[in-house]
């Protein structure tokens, strides 16, 4: 199976550097909206056979424009949200964005124990994204190509887990493409941690805290 996770379009919040990650989240900018308009045709070789997105609004506004073009329903699927901030919800100061950051790097290099202020530790966390995973994978057949529309931490968290890199960014609408299945075993086949639509879609002026392993 071919899984592509693709991070939703940039949002408010990503430019104002918030930890904003509690449902139903903030909407997409206008740049987030030409983010997500740019991938159906940047996808135009993949056969892809569903479109699943977290509960949060960014992920669903982010799919629509490419489950529009195929045909197919955004199908939420709950488990792909981002990593929680619980104390930290909302906040914008270097020392939240550098606890929360330092947390999802300890989960990176393998400290599973380590707990985010007020939420989940890391071994919570991957439980219930394997599940998410697992639970939409398991819908479509072996040789089936899945796009799931998720969020920055979540997916570094997740892809690091299984060969991907440690410290790369995923910027609003980069992917990463693994391949197998939950019985199996994932491998990241690919990294785009720019814009699938191109780099002139970065905004180079937003924090962008969970997108970013060192944003401050």
């Amino acid at each position: 199976m071919r899984l592509i996770l693709i991070r939703h379009g940039e949002t408010p919040s990503n430019v104002a550097g918030a930890l904003d990650t509690a449902r139903p989240g903030a909407p997409l900018t206008p740049l987030g909206h030409r983010q997500a308009s740019a991938l159906p045709a940047v996808l135009t070789t993949e056969r892809i056979a569903a479109v699943h997105a977290s509960p949060l609004v960014r992920t669903q506004l982010t799919a629509a424009p490419l489950a529009t073009a195929r045909g197919l329903d955004v199908v939420v699927s709950e488990g792909l949200e981002e990593v929680g901030a619980g104390s930290l919800e909302m906040h914008t100061s270097v020392e939240s964005i550098d606890t929360y950051a330092d947390t999802v790097a300890a989960w990176i290099g393998g400290d599973l124990d380590a707990t985010m202020p007020g939420a989940e530790n890391g071994r919570t966390f991957l439980g219930r994204y394997n599940a998410a995973v697992r639970d939409l994978t398991s819908r479509h057949p072996d040789d089936a190509t899945v796009v799931a529309f998720s969020h920055g931490a979540a997916i570094r968290t997740f892809a690091s887990m299984h060969g991907g890199p440690r410290e790369e960014r995923l910027l609003n609408t980069g992917a990463v493409v693994l391949e197998g299945s939950p019985t199996s075993g994932w491998k990241v086949a690919a990294w785009s941690r720019d814009p699938l639509g191109g780099p002139h879609l970065i905004d180079a002026g937003a924090v962008d805290p969970t997108g970013d392993p060192d944003p401050v």
